[in-house]
């Protein structure tokens, strides 16, 4: 799976960009999600990559953010005990581990697909350089970082 965070408005952006980034559910910023890695998605990356930071996620990190940011409707909390009882999962955990393997979808047991972030601890490296060259933009190796700057 693919974890992207949306890390600039849309002040002047192209209208294809603005309407990836709306297909990717990422319509703030600081919001992340959660996407399988399959060729129109890496496709939609490429489009508003100068947008947004993204990488490799798994089922830790999902499972982390299930706890610290996952709602449900109603902007409730998400628990080992609701999971228990809208899922056939006992824990958050394994909940994580079956969306991270592709057997689970959290729409189908009504948690909200977009995590919204608290910005970054310390502040940003920089919002208008790629990774490459000091900032934030693009393909993180460990993406666990940037989320964990954000929990």
């Amino acid at each position: 799976m693919y974890a992207i965070i949306r890390l600039r408005g849309e002040v002047n952006t192209k209208p294809a960009i603005r309407d990836t980034l709306s297909m990717l559910r990422l319509h703030r910023v600081n919001h992340c999600v959660f996407v399988r890695e399959d060729e129109h998605y890496r496709g939609m990356i490429q489009v508003v990559k100068d947008y947004i930071a993204w990488g490799r996620a798994d089922a830790d990190l999902l499972a982390m953010l299930l706890e610290r940011r996952g709602r449900l409707s109603g902007n409730r909390r998400l628990t080992d005990e609701v999971v228990r009882e809208i899922s056939p999962y006992k824990s958050i955990r394994e909940l994580a581990e079956a969306v991270c393997a592709g057997a689970a979808s959290l729409k189908d047991f009504g948690i909200k697909p977009v995590f919204r972030l608290h910005p970054p601890r310390k502040g940003h490296r920089g919002i208008k350089k790629t990774v490459k060259e000091g900032g934030e933009l693009g393909y993180h190796e460990s993406i666990a970082d940037l989320l964990n700057k954000m929990r």
